[in-house]
């Protein structure tokens, strides 16, 4: 095998981070008496959310500002008298708890044991570990890295510096990063020199003019590149 060493990203690329949003979200509603339908709020939170992590990608945010800030702008759309700060720490709680696996992950990580694995995602430290803990991955990963602990988010190549010096790793050559999205996983690992693996389960046409090393549309096709 050509690499001894696979990064994976966490949120949509080993668990459905559509699903745990959706439920973490509805929860943290619930306990603060909101009564707005569900699905009146979520396309108009994911907008907002999906926004500030691009704005975080690009270093015009911090993880703090956007804790916070998602909920803020949410809450002046809707005219909701709501504590930004206390609901977006809520939510973190809730979203820390919530475990929902993309189908082939555990077979996937099972079938690469002779690797060593790692995940480097962006996202909140305490959330994240939370997450994978409570998985059926939690004795998968030799380390879990997160952009909030290492002081910086992908495709920031300083967020996979703290990576490589965590794992004693030294050859990029026998690493690969495998994610869903272009931005942040193909373009933080190609600005980094490793190679790369783009999860595309949807099979979105890429017109960014980002370029993966290889493509999969299932997580088990990752064996057969391998």
């Amino acid at each position: 095998m050509k690499y001894d060493t696979i990064l994976f990203d966490l949120d949509d690329t080993l668990f459905d981070f559509s699903m745990t949003e959706r439920m973490a979200l509805e929860k943290t509603l619930h306990a603060h008496g909101i009564s707005l339908p569900l699905d009146e709020l979520l396309p108009a939170y994911k907008k907002i959310s999906s926004g500030l992590w691009r704005d975080l990608e690009q270093g015009r945010t911090t993880l703090a500002e956007l804790g916070v800030e998602r909920f803020k702008r949410l809450f002046l759309a809707h005219e909701l008298d709501l504590d930004a700060a206390v609901f977006g720490r809520d939510y973190l709680g809730n979203l820390g708890k919530e475990v929902h696996l993309i189908h082939g992950a555990v077979e996937l990580c099972s079938s690469l044991s002779d690797c060593r694995l790692a995940i480097v995602t962006n996202g909140f430290r305490d959330v994240q570990h939370a997450r994978v803990a409570g998985s059926s991955l939690a004795a998968a990963f030799e380390v879990l890295v997160t952009s909030e602990e290492a002081g910086a988010q992908k495709p920031d190549p300083r967020i996979f510096d703290y990576l490589f010096a965590r794992m004693g790793l030294t050859d990029k050559g026998k690493v690969l990063i495998v994610g869903d999205s272009l931005t942040s996983d193909i373009q933080g690992g190609a600005n980094y020199g490793i190679d790369t693996c783009w999860f595309n389960p949807m099979r979105k046409e890429n017109t960014l003019g980002i370029k993966p090393t290889c493509e999969i549309h299932s997580l088990l096709d990752l064996l057969g590149y391998l």
